[in-house]
């Protein structure tokens, strides 16, 4: 079976971050990279058992995917949630042992706006190999062979 850590930079994000981890419940473990917050972001974080780790200005992603101890690393915001149907799309890849693991998974993005909600027409790779080298920024690098599964996430601009 697949371990899923869901990986967040955060930077006194207290208003947003407890929507995004209430959905992070297919993740078997939450590592938060902090940027030097100094609301309650890290309150916040350990109530919900999150592993809390000071980022550092030199780190590099592949620094801070060696700080979990799972297969595969899923990329958030902490503007970010899951809908309830890629939820369970994780937790339906997660218990299939028996199909080959992709080299990486892909999601579609849906952003509230002040016009409303915009869906992102191409997906964004998100969830990746513990052993995952190709990086933009925060994020993984697009993989136009990525699967695809099923739900959304979710964008918010508002707290």
């Amino acid at each position: 079976m697949a371990h899923i850590t869901a990986m967040l930079h955060t930077h006194n994000d207290a208003l947003r971050l407890g929507r995004c981890l209430e959905t992070l419940y297919a993740c078997d473990e939450v590592v938060i990279i902090d940027h030097g917050s100094r609301d309650q972001t890290l309150r916040i974080a350990r109530e919900y058992a999150a592993k809390v780790v000071t980022a550092h200005s030199d780190s590099s992603p592949s620094e801070h995917v060696a700080s979990s101890a799972a297969n595969w690393i899923f990329c958030l915001d902490p503007r970010e949630s899951l809908t309830e149907a890629l939820a369970a799309s994780l937790f339906e890849w997660k218990s299939d042992s028996l199909a080959p693991p992709p080299a990486a998974i892909s999601f579609f993005l849906r952003e509230e706006t002040a016009a409303g909600w915009i869906a992102h027409p191409a997906p964004q790779t998100r969830l990746v190999p513990a052993t995952w080298s190709r990086w933009n920024g925060r994020l993984p690098a697009s993989d136009p062979a990525a699967a695809t599964l099923q739900g959304e996430i979710l964008r918010f601009t508002l707290p």
